[in-house]
C-alpha cells in the first residue's frame, strides 16, 4: 500500500493468517458488492450472501442493475460490513446455471438470513459465485503492521 507507511513484509511477520480472513468472510451478515456499469460508473449495493467452499455466493434479481452490471462485465468486488476489519475480495462473478449445484447454499442461506429462497419463489433468479482473484485484510487498529494480499492462481 504505497504511501501508507507500509513496508513490504517478505517474511510474513505480521500479517494477517487466511484463517482470519475466511472467518469475517463467514460470520459477516451484509457484504457490499461494487459493480461497473456499462458506461464506466461504478455501483456498490449491499447483498446478503455466503463464503462457501472458498468463493462467495450471492442472489440478485435478474433485472436488477448489479445482475445487469454483471451480465456486462463480470469482474466484481466484495467486502465484508465492518471496516474495522474488513476483507475485500476482487473476483469475477458467474452465475451457477446448474441449479442443482445450489443446493447447499439453499441449505446455508436460510439459517443465517431466516429466509427460504426457494419457497419465496427466488428459485428462478441467479446465484453467483464470485472465486477469489486477490483478497486484501486489513485491520483498523494495526494496519501498518499487519495489512496482508492474498493472491490466488488463476490472477
Amino acid at each position: 500500500m504505497p504511501g501508507y507507511g507500509i513496508l513490504d513484509a517478505h517474511d510474513g511477520e505480521g500479517l494477517l493468517p487466511w484463517e482470519w480472513a475466511l472467518e469475517r468472510l463467514t460470520v459477516s451478515h451484509n457484504y457490499l458488492l461494487a459493480t461497473t456499469r456499462p458506461d464506466g460508473r461504478p455501483h456498490v449495493m449491499p447483498v446478503w450472501g455466503l463464503w462457501l467452499d472458498g468463493a462467495f455466493y450471492f442472489g440478485a434479481g435478474r433485472q436488477s442493475r448489479k445482475a445487469r452490471n454483471l451480465g456486462a462485465n463480470p469482474y466484481c468486488v466484495v467486502s465484508t460490513e465492518s471496516a474495522e476489519e474488513v476483507v475485500i475480495v476482487e473476483g469475477v462473478a458467474q452465475e451457477v446455471t446448474d441449479r442443482a449445484r445450489l443446493q447447499p447454499f439453499y441449505e446455508a442461506y436460510k439459517p443465517k438470513y431466516d429466509w427460504d429462497l426457494e419457497e419465496m419463489g427466488f428459485a428462478d433468479e441467479p446465484v453467483y459465485i464470485v472465486r477469489p482473484r486477490v483478497v486484501f485484510g486489513i485491520r483498523e487498529r494495526d494496519f501498518t503492521s499487519s495489512a496482508t494480499r492474498w493472491v490466488f492462481d488463476d490472477v
